[in-house]
């Protein structure tokens, strides 16, 4: 860890956390977080990329972490993030690179690697398919107690997480999204309201993870953090009209007891393969016993399915 350096770059008129490990020459590797996550998550696989001669490079996202907030935090968007990701590239003289994002992070990577494929060595993601708005089914619907749907309303999860300090926050939402079961409340509870004090942290998860975690939160608040990505609502997939492709070689990692795989519509799309029929030079994984913090859990098998696909494509950053 004491390898890893951080800067700050002036980008789109914000200051924006960046760690980053490897020689500057080697071939780029850029890691999109998701939430409740910071550049922090991919602690391991940054350190394993780089050992193995790439260079690794993980943003904190606007409004997380070390990073500035917006101005208006309710008005940040997709588009925001996907500029500042080719910002920080440009910044750093990278012209091709290795995506490998988690959760709400892949849409980001999807969205970027859309606008921007000459850019793109390869992508994998973990926890997320690509799924265009035209892979959506009519029967595609999330109860009305889903965490998703509860924190899309402006206001709702600001008085829920207001009850506790940050730490506790992180802490619950840890424990909830590791299991494999959907998070769902009832009418009259809140997604706090599921995890009980006596619920332990994952094993792999540890005392000091959470505060390191808690204390990134404790600065930047969760503000942005609600807005992108749960109450945005733009993001650059195509259309049920135009349907987009993603050409550039993907792996798809997911946790076997991920609950993303129970989401109505979304175990099926990927499991079919359907997904595949948008992104054709597809490879889907799953890790046994993986939850949704795959790549946390179980830090080895990740890694080494990351650094075979990377050895596998490393030829196309030249290209």
């Amino acid at each position: 860890m004491d390898k890893i350096s951080h800067r700050f770059l002036q980008v789109n008129g914000l200051k924006l956390h960046v760690a980053d490990i490897g020689v500057e020459s080697s071939p780029a590797v850029i890691f999109l977080h998701g939430f409740p996550e910071i550049w922090y998550s991919w602690r391991h696989q940054m350190i394993a990329v780089a050992d193995a001669g790439f260079r690794a490079i993980a943003p904190d996202f606007r409004g997380y972490g070390l990073s500035d907030s917006p101005v208006e935090p309710e008005k940040a968007s997709y588009d925001d993030f996907v500029n500042d990701v080719v910002s920080i590239l440009d910044s750093l003289h990278i012209s091709k690179v290795f995506v490998i994002a988690k959760d709400f992070g892949t849409w980001i990577a999807y969205s970027f690697v859309l606008l921007h494929p000459e850019k793109i060595a390869g992508i994998v993601t973990l926890g997320m398919a690509f799924m265009p708005p035209a892979a959506y089914k009519p029967d595609f619907t999330l109860p009305e107690g889903f965490y998703v749907r509860r924190w899309q309303e402006p206001g709702r999860a600001e008085a829920d997480f207001g009850r506790f300090d940050v730490k506790t926050v992180v802490r619950n939402i840890y424990i909830l999204f590791s299991k494999s079961k959907i998070p769902i409340a009832s009418e009259n509870q809140e997604i706090m309201d599921l995890v009980k004090p006596s619920n332990p942290l994952p094993s792999w998860f540890t005392e000091e993870d959470l505060a390191t975690y808690a204390a990134l939160y404790e600065k930047s608040g969760f503000r942005t953090a609600l807005q992108v990505p749960y109450r945005s609502s733009h993001l650059n997939l195509g259309s049920t009209q135009e349907v987009p492709k993603v050409e550039a070689p993907t792996m798809v990692i997911m946790g076997e007891e991920d609950y993303v795989l129970k989401i109505p519509g979304m175990g099926e799309y990927i499991r079919s393969g359907e997904v595949k029929k948008y992104v054709p030079n597809l490879e889907t994984v799953y890790v046994p016993h993986g939850s949704h913090f795959v790549h946390e859990q179980f830090p080895d098998h990740v890694n080494q399915l990351i650094l075979t696909f990377l050895a596998h494509y490393k030829h196309r950053t030249t290209v």
